[in-house]
């Protein structure tokens, strides 16, 4: 009996995809012109929805901070400025939760949907100045900056500018370039959108002002139309705001005066000084994970460096990138020393995204391509395991520190009974909340009812209210006062209660949260009923 012995099938290559052909796949799309923006738009995309997930498990125990629910109390009404700040960031609030619910994890993707936006913004504004390869590898870098993840968790003016100043820059960099009437109309809108968002933005507006005089190129772009036209079209832009602002009697800037002027220039020195130190800590993520990829392996680490002409950096943009960024660091700390401002570490959040930019715009440094996933594989890892800990963190945090966060205190729970309360004895919505905007912009947030705030004097020099409701409003429609007994102006917030309700029903509740079965602060609220008049 004869046998036939088969031949074995050669091999056949498969095409699986393991992590060199995705990463191989990502530098390719990443850096080609017709897929580059999509890669981006996705990475983003990717970027906001882990790190809402991440913020959401994080903050579980605690409510939102009160300049979350003080930009959603703005945004219930379209004013043209709420005492405290430009409207911008109120209008924002206001037009997303118009679509989406008024809920903790909808602020958290709020904040993500903006700083998500400035990671596109940024890199738009990369590509003025370096090729696709290195403005991918901008992006990634500045979501690793803990602004744009950790730190960004908080919704409210100093974050919309991560949104505007990426647009402002981008707006300056493309009208240094085309130096045109068309290019410096958008310079102005730019300027006045990132104006109506928070004053300090001057900062910035004066060091592009710098940074186009100091320029070497200066010349071509000082005699032409687009510095003159963008000067012209923000003042025009800003027309209405300044009304508002002239008819409040300069109610914002007084708020910023008052609020942040001192008198001790000791102080203000520590001040500045924690300031930088803040700063450079949190730059230090993302330019230590950046400088980790490009040193490796350590025998390619010194050819990353070579002299000579550049063809992915653009260096009179580069120049631009620099001065801009050099002048945003150095200026605002020495302000603050000459003029004794209390410097806040959050004002630094929007002053540094262009250092990633600065840094990769080197000409010197030549960027690999296999460094894009590598970088990007190490956002994706570390985001991963911060959303797998994300619930024990939260839960680690409030056992820690149960009375650390005012988020810990409550005031979802106060709202809620409160709502009750005015149902209870009037039978319709809750209309107004009386008290200091750390007690009653959560209830305008947690409340069914959403009452409007008004935010109670601390002192008689105090004028900035948000225009949401007046005095007249309280009386003629009630509402609900509330003080809180561990807040140490309470008997000033007393007083006005005593003063201005002086029938009003009193009440005093005792809130308490859990969380995981760890129990947080137990605070008592003074809190007034004052029905409407007749």
């Amino acid at each position: 009996m004869s046998s036939t012995s088969l031949p074995h099938q050669a091999a056949r290559p498969r095409n699986r995809l393991g992590p060199q052909r995705l990463a191989a796949w990502l530098a390719v799309r990443a850096t080609a012109p017709a897929t580059s923006v999509w890669v981006v738009i996705a990475f983003v995309l990717a970027h906001v929805v882990l790190w809402t997930a991440i913020l959401t498990n994080l903050k579980a125990a605690q409510d939102v901070h009160m300049d979350v629910a003080e930009a959603y109390a703005w945004g219930s009404r379209f004013l043209l400025g709420y005492g405290k700040h430009p409207p911008l960031s109120g209008w924002i609030a206001g037009l997303w939760f118009s679509v989406f619910p008024v809920k903790d994890w909808s602020t958290y993707a709020l904040a993500m949907a903006v700083n998500g936006s400035g990671l596109i913004g940024v890199w738009f504004a990369s590509l003025k100045v370096v090729d696709r390869r290195r403005a991918f590898f901008v992006v990634v870098m500045v979501a690793l900056y803990p602004i744009f993840n950790f730190k960004g968790f908080k919704y409210n003016a100093d974050l919309v500018q991560l949104l505007t100043l990426p647009l402002l820059v981008l707006a300056y960099l493309h009208a240094f370039e085309k130096r045109s009437v068309v290019s410096g109309i958008w310079l102005g809108l730019a300027g006045a959108a990132a104006l109506m968002t928070k004053y300090w933005v001057l900062t910035m507006i004066g060091a592009i002002g710098l940074a186009a005089l100091l320029h070497p190129e200066r010349l071509r772009f000082l005699t032409s139309p687009a510095p003159w036209v963008a000067i012209a079209t923000m003042l025009v832009a800003m027309i209405p705001h300044l009304a508002w602002l002239w008819s409040v009697d300069f109610v914002a800037i007084t708020y910023a005066g008052d609020v942040y002027t001192l008198s001790d220039r000791g102080r203000a020195a520590a001040l500045v000084v924690g300031y930088v130190g803040h700063n450079l800590a949190l730059l230090a993520l993302p330019v230590a994970l950046a400088a980790l990829v490009l040193a490796w392996p350590p025998r390619f680490a010194f050819r990353n460096w070579r002299r000579g002409p550049n063809p992915g950096v653009n260096v009179s943009q580069a120049i631009n990138v620099w001065l801009v960024q050099a002048i945003v660091a150095v200026g605002p700390p020495l302000g603050g020393l000459a003029f004794t401002i209390y410097m806040k570490t959050d004002w630094g959040i929007s002053l540094f995204f262009l250092v990633p930019l600065a840094l990769v715009a080197i000409p010197a440094l030549r960027l690999r391509l296999t460094m894009l996933p590598r970088l990007a594989a190490i956002w994706l890892v570390l985001s991963l395991l911060t959303l797998a800990a994300s619930p024990w963190i939260a839960q680690r945090e409030m056992a820690a520190n149960p009375n650390g966060a005012t988020g810990y205190g409550g005031r979802s729970e106060l709202a809620r009974e409160l709502t009750k309360a005015w149902h209870a004895r009037f039978g319709s919505p809750w209309p107004l909340v009386a008290g200091y905007s750390e007690m009653n912009t959560p209830m305008t947030f947690y409340s069914p009812d959403h009452p409007r705030p008004f935010t109670v004097p601390y002192t008689a020099e105090e004028t900035w209210s948000s225009g949401l409701s007046t005095l007249d409003d309280l009386k003629r429609e009630g509402f609900i006062g509330v003080c809180d007994t561990t807040d140490n102006r309470i008997a000033a917030c007393e007083a006005w209660m005593a003063k201005e309700a002086p029938k009003a029903e009193p009440l005093v509740m005792t809130t308490q949260r859990f969380f995981h079965g760890q129990a947080g602060p137990a605070i008592v609220w003074k809190v007034y009923i004052q029905g409407p008049g007749k």
